[in-house]
């Protein structure tokens, strides 16, 4: 197999890997902090606290059917979240050549990008625009984002970046 061909795969399977691995870690951080954490066992989250969320939210997350595909088939959800951090490995790695080389500052900068391109923005759009979510639940929320976008970056860029080369395995 020629140099061209093995490079290929290699920035394929590093991508691929680095996606997987970054949206694994996604998942199992939204399950700590917004599962368990936010809409708890019965429903008796911080997120859906009636004296503090909005009802329209509540009846949302819990009533009107269908319910969001992260309650009514967590497998299905997950793999989309999984294929979105595949996006995410895209992403970083057509961005990422000119940023500096260090694991921390590029994990920062990727964090950024996920954090307020992705998260911020879907908050603003659905929880607080359309369901009237209140401020301070919008806060705690785009904590739990911070949290999870902090990891999944940090799982795709240290994948993407520590994984040796294919040549230096053959």
């Amino acid at each position: 197999m020629d140099n061209r061909a093995l490079k290929s795969i290699d920035v394929t399977a590093r991508i691929f890997l680095a996606g997987i691995f970054g949206g694994s870690l996604l998942v199992f951080s939204m399950f700590y902090t917004f599962y368990l954490i936010g809409l708890g066992f019965q429903n008796n989250g911080i997120l859906l606290n009636p004296t503090l969320q909005s009802e329209k939210l509540i009846i949302v997350w819990t009533k009107m059917e269908p319910l969001p595909l992260a309650i009514s088939n967590p497998i299905l959800f997950s793999g989309g979240m999984i294929l979105f951090s595949l996006i995410h490995a895209i992403a970083y790695h057509y961005v990422s050549p000119p940023w500096p080389h260090s694991i921390k500052s590029r994990t920062l900068r990727l964090f950024l990008l996920i954090y307020f391109l992705s998260f911020v923005f879907v908050e603003f759009y659905t929880p607080f625009s359309m369901l009237g979510e209140p401020v301070t639940m919008l806060g705690i929320e785009l904590f739990f984002w911070l949290i999870c976008a902090w990891i999944e970056s940090l799982g795709i860029v240290f994948i993407y970046e520590t994984l040796p080369a294919l040549d230096e395995l053959v």
